[in-house]
């Protein structure tokens, strides 16, 4: 790693000011690095000229005094993300070829404010997995490895997000969150991750999943450069149904360091009798931490919490059997020949998905089907507004909600791959809050005991982003986290 890719943002805007470095030597350091990253597997497309020619356009803005926000910083973009005349594939071999005509709001966004996109980076299909092994383009390796050197998954589904941002790669990285996709590859790589509340970043031109769940986040080093991200991504979007027209704060200032007399409630149900006692230890640790710093800790209970996961892969799955069935192989991407067009859409269908996602398009499919719909989707609503109730109770009594945010640090490549449950049980964590539409960050609070990264969850009010901010960045400071993977690629 270069001296200039192991700045943060904060550090990285604060030269590029300084007149240190310009944009260009910047993003020339990051694409040196892709190159010499390819081990990691982490990039799908890179974008070397457009990236050198936006990395320009920043200097001369900055030359000019008008630089934007994020000017000249090289950011990596999860491949859900469309981009204007740049493939984009949601890692899918159905997606082949597919070149947007249009870029999606969120990035949109971080160009106006002068950012540099690298290229686009690698998911799990469609977004669907905790590990990013269903890629079409092969798995993504975490840059950590354990004590004993055997590899790890970075998690999903942004897991070539933030393996990108772990292994310096790029500054901080675009993902998306629908149980837990930003969250938890974040735990897993010693990084911070946030998904803001529902409505608050654009899903216009993000390849959906689940149109209810999906929402776009920023995954960065520091909860600074977290908050730097996610004000140029968030914004009202006339263009999505589901934006919400509020203002967006200055999530930056927001970072004040003082939490005394924030009230930080402690679930019970989280206290799960198969959690492995580091976990739990390191939460009691973030509890003494916020308690040192001034906050009142505040046992609370949300009743539901235990339904959460099914109910996510009902929910989950039938919005997904509903979006996917669009990619027919007519208008663009794959396209298998057969005798009919019945036999192109099965052929194409059929060599197009890979097999997690095909799982969940059968379960979503039998799910909204004729005599199963009242008595699997529409109860999976219903048992959704008592997971939502339950949170809007909780907060009747406390400020933000501390957690772990995966029950386990990175797990070995293929580990879960025969186990469709125990993969989806490592979301157990971050579910709740995706059901309810709530942010939440996960912060790098330590390390597990084969030296991997372990991470801390809060969770806050609806578009009270500031706050859980603010107590993240005092859980950062207490953590102290300044481990780094060895690099081996």
């Amino acid at each position: 790693m270069s001296d200039l890719t192991s700045l943060s943002m904060a550090d990285a805007l604060a030269g590029l000011d300084a007149g240190d470095f310009s944009s260009k030597e910047l993003t020339q350091s990051y694409l040196d690095a892709v190159e010499a990253g390819q081990a990691i597997n982490a990039y799908t497309t890179v974008t070397a000229d457009q990236a050198l020619d936006m990395a320009a356009a920043a200097d001369d803005a900055r030359a000019a005094g008008t630089p934007g926000p994020l000017a000249g910083i090289p950011l990596a973009v999860k491949d859900l993300f469309c981009t204007k005349g740049v493939l984009t594939t949601a890692s899918s071999h159905i997606l082949d070829g597919f070149h947007p005509e249009y870029e999606s709001t969120v990035t949109s966004n971080l160009w106006r404010d002068g950012a540099v996109m690298l290229g686009k980076v690698s998911l799990d299909e469609f977004a669907m997995g905790s590990s990013n092994e269903t890629s079409y383009f092969g798995s993504v390796e975490n840059p950590w490895r354990a004590d004993d050197g055997q590899s790890r998954v970075p998690g999903g589904s942004s897991g070539g997000s933030a393996a990108a941002v772990a292994a310096h790669l790029a500054v901080a990285a675009t993902g998306t969150d629908t149980g837990g996709s930003i969250r938890q590859p974040s735990s897993y790589c010693g990084l911070t991750g946030m998904k803001p509340t529902y409505g608050r970043c654009s899903r216009w031109g993000v390849i959906a999943f689940a149109s209810s769940l999906d929402q776009a986040g920023p995954i960065a080093r520091s909860v600074k450069d977290t908050a730097l991200m996610l004000g140029s991504m968030a914004g009202y979007d006339a263009k999505d149904s589901t934006s919400i027209d509020t203002p967006v704060p200055d999530y930056a200032a927001a970072l004040t360091g003082d939490i005394r007399g924030l009230k930080v409630g402690i679930p019970k149900e989280y206290r799960l009798d198969d959690t492995p006692a580091e976990i739990l230890a390191l939460w009691d640790q973030g509890i003494d931490w916020l308690k040192q710093s001034g906050a009142e800790i505040v046992d609370i209970s949300l009743p539901h919490t235990k339904y959460a996961l099914a109910t996510y892969y009902i929910v989950a799955p039938a919005e997904a059997s509903s979006n996917l069935a669009r990619y027919d192989g007519v208008k663009y991407g794959l396209r298998v020949p057969g005798d009919s067009l019945i036999d192109m859409y099965e052929n194409t269908r059929a060599e197009g998905f890979g097999e997690e996602v095909t799982r969940r398009i059968l379960i979503g499919t039998y799910v909204l089907s004729a005599g199963y719909y009242d008595a699997y989707y529409l109860k999976a609503q219903k048992v959704r507004s008592l997971i939502a109730r339950d949170f809007e109770q909780a907060y009747q009594s406390c400020d933000v909600i501390l957690t772990p945010t995966a029950p386990s640090a990175a797990f070995a490549p293929g580990e879960n791959a025969d186990d469709p449950i125990s993969m989806y049980l490592n979301d157990v964590f971050t579910v709740p809050a995706s059901l309810a539409g709530l942010p939440g960050i996960s912060v790098p609070a330590g390390l597990s005991g084969e030296g991997l990264p372990l991470g801390l969850q809060l969770l806050g009010r609806p578009f009270d982003e500031e706050t859980v901010l603010r107590a993240a960045g005092v859980l950062e400071e207490a953590a102290g986290f300044t481990a780094q993977p060895s690099k081996w690629w």
